[in-house]
């Protein structure tokens, strides 16, 4: 099984970026997390960050043919980039939403996801969780 991890805007700043909403890890340990709960699983991962929309649907359209699964967290293109949703429903492949901090409970604006309803599931609040319980759900 091949899954795809792409991150959006911003999650390159993790670690340094409002800690006391995203935590500490940087996106290198989140990553290594990840590859770690997918080693006993027999995932096989690859990893994508971009703060461009076009690079995020660029890689998602290549994932089309080539990946079982995508996990993304679009970062704040969760909210209104209908390009990036058009291109998870134009490739089909299982997607699980993730975002490291709880969006339900903050800004009005976070709470509003445009890419939930072509993905098969949303998780969030839960930090690097979030990507290890969308990598146990694909992987059944």
């Amino acid at each position: 099984m091949k899954i795809q991890i792409i991150n959006g805007p911003n999650l390159n700043m993790l670690g340094i970026r409002e800690p006391e909403i995203y935590g500490t890890l940087t996106l290198n340990e989140i990553n290594r997390r990840i590859e770690e709960h997918a080693k006993p699983l027999g995932i096989e991962l690859s990893f994508f960050q971009s703060n461009h929309e076009g690079a995020i649907i660029d890689k998602i359209q290549e994932c089309f043919g080539q990946a079982n699964g995508i996990i993304i967290n679009p970062g704040a293109y969760t909210h209104y980039s209908i390009a990036i949703r058009d291109a998870l429903a134009a490739v089909g492949i299982p997607t699980v939403e993730v975002h490291l901090s709880d969006i339900n409970s903050r800004e009005d604006f976070r709470k509003i996801s445009v890419i939930k309803n072509v993905c098969v599931k949303q998780i969030w609040g839960k930090g690097v969780h979030s990507y290890l319980e969308a990598l146990e759900y694909l992987s059944k």
